[in-house]
């Protein structure tokens, strides 16, 4: 079972020490769904991360209507990881329209991380949000 966004950001609250706080992002990263081997594919991959990262994104109908997009993803680096289960948090079952107004910068702020992450780790991060974005933009063009 994965944390919530609000249990993640709840938990960073009270870890005030970062190197515990990296042990955190370790764990939401081996609580992660196991991630299917025969999905592991350069079309999954995301690019721009140093880590290998895949993402596979799944879009359903809500009752309205509206595109509803669910996220598996993983990566062969724990820390990446870990931030994989953090965006998944944030943005998987949300509806596009969520997902695109979602300010993940405030998301990441409130945690500390862009202050702790390294410039290449940060890139990689940057690069696994803008896909799930892009992944939402067209899933509101789609009939």
């Amino acid at each position: 079972m994965t944390a919530s966004l609000d249990e993640i950001l709840e938990n960073f609250e009270f870890i005030d020490d970062w190197e515990d706080r990296y042990k955190y992002v370790i764990e939401l990263g081996r609580a992660l769904p196991a991630f299917p081997d025969d999905q592991r594919t350069e079309d999954n991959k995301v690019r721009g991360c140093v880590s290998q990262v895949w993402l596979v994104t799944q879009v359903t109908r809500g009752e309205d209507g509206s595109a509803i997009l669910t996220f598996l993803g993983d990566s062969d680096a724990l820390i990446v990881q870990g931030l994989v289960a953090i965006v998944l948090a944030a943005f998987s079952g949300h509806s596009a329209k969520e997902i695109l107004a979602t300010d993940v910068d405030a998301i990441f702020a409130r945690i500390g991380l862009k202050d702790h992450l390294t410039p290449q780790r940060s890139n990689g991060l940057k690069s696994m949000v803008q896909r799930i974005k892009d992944d939402a933009a067209a899933a509101l063009t789609e009939v």
